[in-house]
């Protein structure tokens, strides 16, 4: 007989972890081991049990799904994760991927999906949801045309943006680049004539989502 796979829950909705537990008990290869309301409940259960999957929210007291990746990945052998969300944000799953988390599901996924994510992770592969994959996609998309649009900029150009988007005045942008308040401010008119934006705020959407600032 196969070895089922080891799960543990960590959601702070009893409710959700009652409804996965009853999920998983229904599945004859997986086997719910242990359910947490947080993350330190988590990781101080993965120091005694052995566990393959950790199934986690992002959003926990105490210790939140994100700093729990992060500790996770500190631990071997690693056990799989996968991140069950509300939240479906391409900026947060690219944080996700970048913690070394093995797959993303969205709660409104089904039954099916959700136990293919953990046979599949199980198996060494990463399952992220396909309309997870289509927002990161969108996302990279949408960024790389924003950066193909600074390309119309001038180095200095450049370096204006990126100081209007953090805050900065046309006399701080002028000390740190250099040159003068009034030379900052042409550059500034510049920059909404070539990027057909009529504010700063404008220029600082632009900014942003070109990778210039954080």
């Amino acid at each position: 007989m196969n070895v089922p796979i080891r799960i543990l829950l960590a959601d702070d909705h009893r409710i959700i972890t009652d409804g996965l537990k009853g999920l998983l008990s229904e599945a004859p290869d997986m086997e719910c081991v242990l359910t947490c309301a947080n993350g330190r409940e988590a990781l101080d259960a993965l120091g005694h049990l052995a566990i393959d999957v950790v199934l986690m929210d992002i959003e926990m007291p105490v210790l939140d799904g994100l700093a729990t990746l992060e500790r996770i990945a500190r631990i071997h052998p690693r056990p799989k994760t996968i991140i069950l969300s509300m939240h479906d944000e391409p900026a947060m799953v690219q944080r996700v991927m970048e913690l070394g988390a093995d797959g993303y599901l969205v709660k409104d996924c089904g039954r099916e999906e959700l136990l293919f994510a953990i046979r599949n992770v199980h198996a060494g592969n990463r399952h992220f949801a396909s309309s997870v994959v289509e927002g990161l996609m969108k996302q990279r998309m949408a960024t790389a045309h924003d950066r193909d649009t600074l390309k119309e900029l001038s180095e200095r150009e450049v370096e204006v943006l990126a100081a209007l988007a953090e805050g900065l005045g046309n006399k701080e942008i002028g000390e740190r680049l250099f040159i003068s308040p009034r030379t900052v401010d042409t550059h500034r008119t510049n920059l909404m004539r070539k990027l057909d934006t009529h504010n700063v705020a404008g220029l600082v959407r632009i900014a942003v989502k070109a990778g210039l600032v954080k």
